[in-house]
């Protein structure tokens, strides 16, 4: 910046709307100083125009400025990004032979990997967390540097770290080069970072894990050192009983206490369902083919392998390449599994003409997918490589678009609400810089998903460039029990894929036209969404949804065949029903039951048999009272429906009053 530049007047304007003129450039925390002393003691870094910059950057020009505290949430991104490099300040420290390699901000935390002639031990994080506390009661100010491109690689050179001139190489037209440093100790980074230390009390290391350079299995492996910051000692403390809560509730750990599912290391990222957990699988789809029968849809199923031309029309072959699965057949034709279903949804429309009275078709495909993840990344149910999606495809008329986004926002939010999730955000996410179609296209789909949400008067969120190779998307994102949040459910507006595959449908005036093409998911991955449930209710599943939902006890062997008997009564009914005749006392058979997190335990015993009763408990421990078979049989019937089966039954009922007041059917 030029001498005369930094002496030009810039009038600053602050988010309540007010002016202040300096006579000549200021730093952000200028600018705090001058609105008072608190603020100053609390500025974290500055946005600018939009803009995050370092507390320390000269303003030259006049600008909008916010002051970043801790308090928001880009002040609480900046504190665990300089947590990041204080794990390098102090493994430096205890380690020198260390390579630092990338350490990035993750959600709730940080992490930095580490190249090392050996593994890290609970101790070694142990005392890298206690060096950092060292380091933070020094209360050091961060300096940063801008310097030349040569200057930041003799640097590194010097100090051996070559995973930084790696990443130097990475980025040929960066001639200047932001360092920050932490003492001794120096790091590359675009920031902004906290100006002192004093800002990163509040953190914790959680955990070590291995990753791979670059991301990828085929290169060095490095170890990840994990750890978690906050504004303040209070906000860490309650993260903390979320994670101890979050690790009593893995749905890995629940997935073997009840026998549902797991993994082999020979076939990684695909799930092994035992009987139970299959049984809960099946009773998501049965309720999602429930749901989408009553929303007029229609129940497709595509091939798993298609030939690499069809993944090169819809462009996932360009885009998506390296996650998909590829084979080669002996007379050199290419073929894929399908990582998305939507290529196969087109075929199906393209196969026969289509009118304008034919659409919206909305077709639903519980398709299995294969997508290739690192194996670093692969997480229980919540990251697989094959995987079972909700697909949709809607196939409409642009003047019928909103009205389907509308009704699929409309389905998806009671469908979650009918899982126990009453707190949904939704985010829109625009064009990326990686897409195909053209601007105009691009602002009419965007267009289309906004006007929907602000119809129905939802709030929703804006993640610049982060929407699909082929349309914006919608993504929702439930928050869980313990204040998780799960990205799920996806709708995505499409007018791309039709013209790349030339469908089309003929209007009524007899011309050709594209229709539009929604793409929707609302569980998402089936598996991910079993896993997410299995964590939100921390294993006790909704009576119609667990795998187990009554178990029938008997008091002593004399009891069995009366209890096998009204076991098999109620299967036939459908319900899914265990018995528990073990030669062991009622009290114990009840303890173990409760722990598998059955709904309902049934009791029997000598007077129940006699007089025909039985006597119904929850897992919660709530007596239910003794009822009579008949009575019982009526009342688990109930108990056990699937939430929508009433909302069914509301609706057949309508439907048969105005048929009844049309006389198309005689009242019953």
């Amino acid at each position: 910046m030029s001498e005369i530049a930094q002496r030009q007047p810039v009038a600053i304007t602050l988010p309540d709307g007010s002016i202040r003129t300096f006579a000549h450039s200021v730093t952000v925390q200028d600018v705090a100083a001058s609105i008072g002393a608190g603020l100053a003691r609390n500025t974290l870094a500055g946005k600018v125009d939009g803009r995050l910059v370092d507390a320390c950057d000269l303003i030259d020009h006049d600008a909008n400025l916010q002051v970043i505290t801790p308090k928001d949430e880009d002040g609480l991104e900046i504190i665990r990004h300089s947590c990041a490099h204080l794990v390098g300040h102090a493994l430096k420290q205890l380690y020198p032979s260390a390579k630092m390699v990338i350490g990035p901000v993750i959600n709730e935390g940080f992490y930095y990997d580490v190249a090392f002639e050996r593994p890290f031990t609970p101790s070694d994080l142990e005392a890298i967390e206690v060096r950092m506390r060292e380091l933070i009661a020094k209360e050091y100010d961060v300096i940063k540097r801008m310097v030349p491109r040569a200057e930041a690689i003799q640097i590194f050179k010097s100090r051996h770290e070559d995973y930084k001139l790696r990443l130097i190489e990475d980025m040929p037209d960066t001639q200047q080069m932001g360092l920050y440093l932490h003492e001794e100790y120096v790091d590359m980074c675009r920031g902004p970072h906290v100006p002192n230390t004093r800002f990163l009390k509040a953190f914790k290391l959680t955990k070590l894990a291995g990753a791979y350079w670059r991301g990828d299995a085929k290169n060095e492996q490095l170890q990840r050192i994990y750890g978690t910051a906050w504004a303040d000692a209070k906000q860490l403390s309650a993260h903390l009983v979320r994670l101890d809560e979050a690790e009593k509730r893995d749905h890995r750990k629940i997935g073997r206490e009840l026998d549902l599912f797991h993994f082999e290391d020979d076939a990684p990222g695909s799930v092994f369902w035992h009987p139970k957990g299959w049984a809960v699988f099946q009773s998501l789809i049965s309720y999602m083919r429930r749901r989408q029968n009553d929303a007029d849809y229609v129940e497709v199923n595509t091939p798993d392998v298609m030939d690499r031309s069809l993944w090169e029309t819809s462009g996932h072959w360009q885009n998506y390449r390296d996650h998909m699965f590829t084979t080669e057949t002996e007379d050199g034709r290419a073929l894929a599994l399908k990582p998305m279903n939507c290529p196969g949804g087109t075929l199906l429309y393209r196969h026969g003409l289509k009118s304008y009275r034919d659409l919206p078709i909305r077709m639903g495909e519980f398709g299995k997918v294969h997508r290739y993840e690192p194996s670093g990344s692969l997480h229980g149910l919540l990251r697989v490589r094959h995987f079972t999606q909700d697909d949709a495809h809607i196939f409409c008329t642009p003047e019928q678009m909103n009205e389907e986004c509308r009704s699929v926002v409309s389905l998806v939010l009671d469908i979650y609400r009918q899982f126990g999730f009453e707190d949904v955000r939704i985010k829109l996410s625009t064009r990326p810089v990686n897409r195909i179609g053209s601007d105009a296209t691009w602002d009419q789909l965007e267009g289309a998903l906004i006007h929907s949400l602000e119809d129905m008067g939802l709030d929703y969120q804006v993640n610049p460039g982060e929407g699909a190779f082929y349309g914006p998307k919608l993504e929702f994102v439930l928050r869980d029990a313990i204040g998780r949040d799960w990205q799920c459910g996806t709708l995505q507006v499409d007018m791309n894929l039709p013209e790349r595959f030339g469908i089309e449908y003929v209007d009524e005036d007899g011309i050709r036209k594209r229709p539009v093409m929604l793409h929707r998911a609302l569980f998402g991955s089936l598996e991910r969404f079993t896993g997410i449930l299995l964590e939100h209710h921390s294993g006790k599943l909704p009576a119609w949804l667990s795998p187990t939902q009554v178990v029938v006890c008997s008091i002593s062997q004399q009891h069995a065949d009366y209890v096998k008997d009204f076991a098999k009564m109620l299967r036939c009914k459908g319900l899914r029903v265990e018995t528990d005749t073990r030669n062991e006392k009622i009290g114990y058979k009840i303890r173990e039951q409760t722990l598998q997190r059955i709904p309902y335990l049934l009791v029997a015993g000598s007077k129940e048999q006699e007089e025909g009763t039985i006597a119904i408990r929850s897992r919660d421990g709530e007596d239910l009272g003794v009822m009579d078979l008949t009575q019982a049989m009526a009342w688990l019937l109930a108990a056990v429906e699937a939430p929508d089966a009433l909302e069914r039954r509301v609706t057949f009922r309508e439907a048969q009053v105005r048929l009844e007041g049309k006389k198309y059917i005689q009242p019953a």
